[in-house]
């Protein structure tokens, strides 16, 4: 048997070959298909013989779980029936990527996905009380996933241990006489595995630094939430303040262990100089609301507070169009925090005057709670 070899070329129209491969896993045969970080070998695992054609390709002779792989994101609660809180934020931010994550899986036989799995196929994705799920960040490869409508495990598109090829034409010469179909696509992104993570009820271990390193991994395990407005003296510092103590209160904790919570909050100005005391009038009027935010200093808006951002809330319109200018990658998790109304500036008005806009930005922020996911 030699596999059928298909070169996906750039830009062309590849909806015959998504199904071809599709239909080869759904029917038990073996697709090696690109990733963005390595090439991988596909089966179903809901089919004895491909899994155990898999398991004999790469030299698994014991019960040595493979990884899920993914076609679209919702899919991976078919494998987990009580997956930890902390699952979910790095399935949002970190999915589609080069992120594998491990899960905790006592009872595989809960999973909705269970009773679809060959005997073999089960033993090969639940080991060891836990399930790993990967849903790459290739648009070939996330189409044939889902379009084969079965379960899928697969591992580096090699021969036995050896390293998986980060290049179409490193496929391994005697791969084809054991796989079905080869979908080839040229270099690979990242040119490197994915990262691996470890969730559990206490947190996470980053058990393989790949693609993504421990700085990113540790953003896509953190919530961060950053206020915008001009001098960051006034309108922001008030909202981070006022929002901090909301945030402690739905956690049930005290505001110096959000950090611990994985729950930053940050504000910044558009035209701020780094290092400015924050008003007097703020200061008292966030007193007044149990918030101490004496001890803030101005910081400038920057592309190093953008991009780890989940929300950025400004106090007004302009503020918004400032972020999308330095940062339009960001636009989508950019909101005016008041919507169409603009929170204005009360810097030189009376005590009064501050406490009205700290009114209005309490009354937003409340608006806004129920958005952000933790």
């Amino acid at each position: 048997m030699t596999a059928e070899r298909i070169v996906l070329s750039k830009g062309g129209d590849h909806s015959e070959d998504i199904r071809r491969a599709a239909q080869t896993l759904a029917d038990g045969g073996l697709v090696a298909f690109p990733t963005e970080t390595v090439y991988g070998v596909a089966a179903n695992a809901a089919d004895e013989s491909a899994v155990r054609r898999l398991r004999e390709l790469k030299a698994v002779t014991t019960d040595q779980p493979f990884t899920v792989h993914l076609g679209r994101r919702d899919d991976w609660t078919d494998y987990v029936s009580s997956p930890p809180p902390l699952a979910e934020r790095f399935v949002r931010k970190g999915w589609p990527g080069p992120l594998t994550l491990v899960l905790p899986a006592a009872d595989p036989t809960k999973s909705p996905i269970h009773d679809r799995l060959s005997e073999l196929g089960a033993r090969s994705i639940f080991a060891g009380g836990t399930v790993s799920l990967r849903f790459p960040d290739h648009p070939i490869a996330a189409q044939v996933l889902a379009g084969s409508g079965a379960p899928i495990i697969a591992s580096g598109a090699s021969r036995g241990a050896n390293p998986a090829p980060t290049d179409g034409e490193d496929l391994d010469a005697a791969l084809s006489d054991h796989v079905d179909v080869i979908l080839e696509d040229g270099p690979t992104r990242y040119q490197k595995g994915s990262s691996v993570v470890s969730i559990h009820n206490d947190g996470y271990t980053l058990l393989r630094a790949g693609a993504l390193d421990e700085r990113m991994i540790r953003n896509l395990a953190t919530v961060q939430i950053l206020f915008v407005c001009s001098g960051n003296t006034c309108r922001s510092p008030i909202a981070e303040g006022l929002f901090r103590q909301m945030i402690a209160r739905r956690l049930g904790c005290r505001e110096a262990e959000l950090a611990s919570r994985g729950v930053v909050i940050r504000s910044a100005g558009t035209s701020a100089y780094g290092g400015s005391l924050v008003s007097e009038e703020s200061v008292e009027v966030c007193r007044a609301r149990g918030v101490d935010i004496a001890g803030h200093r101005s910081r400038r808006l920057s592309l190093e507070l953008i991009h780890p951002a989940d929300y950025i809330y400004t106090m007004g319109a302009h503020h918004a169009d400032v972020v999308r200018s330095m940062a339009p990658s960001a636009a989508a998790k950019v909101m005016t925090l008041a919507g169409d109304e603009e929170i204005s500036d009360p810097i030189g008005g009376s005590l009064d005057d501050y406490a009205r806009v700290a009114d209005r930005i309490e009354q937003a922020l409340r608006t806004r709670l129920d958005e952000v996911s933790l």
